[in-house]
């Protein structure tokens, strides 16, 4: 079929990459921005505009918050199907209290699960969540999105689409499609290492663009490889749910053999018993900590059979100084505070897939390393962009003379993904600080109408890039990119006024105090509107000098 490997290995590159570079882009974007997830979430709520706190008191303030929790109206609705017979009014047996923070979270989420009385399965719950304040205890709105932990995030590895689990296979295949892009990709560049620092900006189109694909798909090629690698392996449970399919009695075997190896019961005792100070277990679970030279906080807190004489506590060290995403348990009987278990050291298969979860998680607090993380996955973005716009200057003028349609439909999707996909980001940004914090009776929540908005930008990008693809069918340039990237500029302005004059916040103002989760924010979003708009003065020096295919033919007639 091809004339030798590396034609072949050619075809492959170009192929694959473009059609899953969509998502690929997506999954880079998002996932360079969840790096600073937490402090996009600030930016989002001011109410949040405070310094990181400690794990709180649970006894004095916890405790009361999990009493009053109660699933809310959307979690009970999805949960009717399940259920034989009408769902009760409340829900009085709580299975699991849980609370969790980071180095970077200033306000402590919590999640409660309930057993589900007549449940169609067994040990189905219903879970039930609360943001709070850690200084006062406080609850905050329910309906504020959490814009870079909840939206973001999740965009990054399930596009958002949760049927089926059906975001989390495409983005898994367009991962696995992406090791054989970098494979392929090696194996067609002969001079691999000399591209690593070739870059002709003031060449022509092609060959400048197809010169920075080279280099920021080579200079990453150990990140791009790696995080593709460990994606596919933290989802690996997704991909491949065999506990859950033909080997559920032996998993189901295996967590009760377990648990009788642990100590911690795997079911409930059926009898009454009262909490004794969390607070206490606490205390015990950092001496214990400092006495093996690992001194630190609290960053996962469980107690699981909720006053149950079985019930028992779980206290896990937030390993911020640390790559291996280990929690250091220690498990406490909760009716009496008794040491139930403390667990031992991993082996060293565990010890590996901690790791390459934790450098794949990024939880640590080595903020430089983060920066590499963001570079990194924008590197990635870049080398994605330029394949896509090399593929489309390379056919482009061949498909005007053939009256073809597909460099148009391409570069089109191009525009939607690169450009268009900066609209949508801005767009959510600007709706979060336009949109009032209440809204009135009937309405959909903040939270929900931030994403209509950031849909609908989205979609609005992809339709204007469309209409202007008119000229890419003659060999010309899309005007779309140049008018996207004079968008982008302007809105990027846009959000960071809008942040300023609706809470005061101004960069002056943070940069003074050093309160660098909503200035970086602000500072990042000016930077890209000056990119944006140097990049559409360049496409405006561009399109002047582009000539119609049909008036270089007409030269030679």
């Amino acid at each position: 079929m091809f004339a030798n490997f590396r034609l072949s290995m050619a075809w492959l590159h170009t192929w694959f990459g473009l059609v899953l570079g969509f998502v690929l882009m997506v999954a880079f974007f998002f996932g360079a921005l969840s790096v600073f997830d937490r402090e996009i979430d600030r930016w989002a709520n001011p109410a949040t505009r405070f310094e990181p706190q400690p794990m709180p008191s649970f006894d004095k303030m916890l405790k009361p918050v999990f009493e009053g929790m109660q699933p809310s109206a959307d979690s009970i609705k999805a949960m009717r199907d399940q259920v034989n017979g009408p769902m009760p009014e409340r829900f009085d047996t709580p299975s699991t209290w849980g609370a969790y923070t980071t180095h970077r979270d200033p306000v402590l989420g919590l999640f409660a699960g309930y057993e589900v009385p007549n449940a169609k399965l067994p040990e189905t719950n219903i879970w039930a969540n609360r943001t709070i304040d850690p200084r006062s205890g406080a609850s905050l709105p329910d309906d504020q999105l959490k814009i870079g932990n909840q939206f973001f995030y999740p965009l990054h590895y399930s596009l958002t689409l949760h049927w089926k689990d059906l975001g989390y296979w495409i983005v898994g295949f367009a991962a696995l499609i992406m090791l054989a892009a970098l494979v392929s990709g090696v194996a067609m560049h002969r001079k691999i290492f000399r591209e690593l620092f070739t870059f002709r900006p003031k060449k022509a189109t092609q060959r400048s663009v197809l010169d920075l694909h080279n280099l920021t798909g080579v200079l990453a090629l150990p990140f791009h490889f790696f995080f593709a690698f460990t994606g596919l392996v933290i989802f690996a449970g997704i991909y491949f749910p065999i506990t859950h399919t033909q080997l559920e009695p032996l998993h189901e075997l295996h967590e009760k053999v377990e648990a009788q190896e642990t100590g911690l019961p795997h079911d409930r005792a059926g009898v009454a018993a009262p909490i004794a100070s969390v607070d206490a277990m606490v205390a015990e679970a950092q001496r214990r900590w400092a006495a093996k030279g690992m001194a630190g906080e609290v960053g996962f807190l469980a107690l699981r059979h909720v006053n149950d004489a079985n019930g028992y506590v779980s206290i896990y060290r937030a390993g911020t100084d640390r790559i291996a995403l280990v929690g250091e348990g220690i498990h406490f009987k909760a009716s009496t505070g008794e040491l139930l278990r403390e667990d031992p050291p991993r082996t060293t298969v565990d010890s590996i897939n901690t790791f390459l979860t934790g450098l794949h998680l990024q939880h640590f607090r080595h903020w430089l390393l983060r920066w590499l993380y963001v570079f990194g996955g924008l590197m990635g973005c870049v080398c994605i962009a330029t394949g896509f716009i090399f593929f489309v200057e390379k056919r482009k003028k061949q498909h005007a003379r053939q009256g073809s349609q597909g460099s148009r439909v391409v570069d089109a999707m191009a525009v939607t993904t690169v450009t268009g996909m900066l609209i949508a980001t801005l767009g959510i940004l600007i709706a979060n600080r336009l949109l009032p914090e209440t809204l009135p009776s009937g309405w959909p929540g903040k939270g929900d109408l931030e994403r209509y908005v950031f849909w609908a930008c989205w979609a609005l990008a992809m339709v204007h890039a469309f209409v202007r693809s008119a000229p890419v069918a003659k060999g010309l340039l899309n005007p779309a990119w140049r008018e996207q990237c004079l968008a982008v500029a302007g809105m990027a302005v846009l959000a960071v006024v809008l942040n300023w004059l609706t809470t005061g916040d101004h960069l002056f103002k943070t940069l003074g105090a050093g309160y660098w989760p909503v200035a970086g924010v602000d500072l990042f979003m000016l930077v890209s509107g000056l990119l944006a708009l140097l990049a559409a003065r360049r496409l405006n020096r561009g399109q002047s000098r582009t000539v119609p295919v049909t008036t270089v033919e007409a030269a030679h007639v």
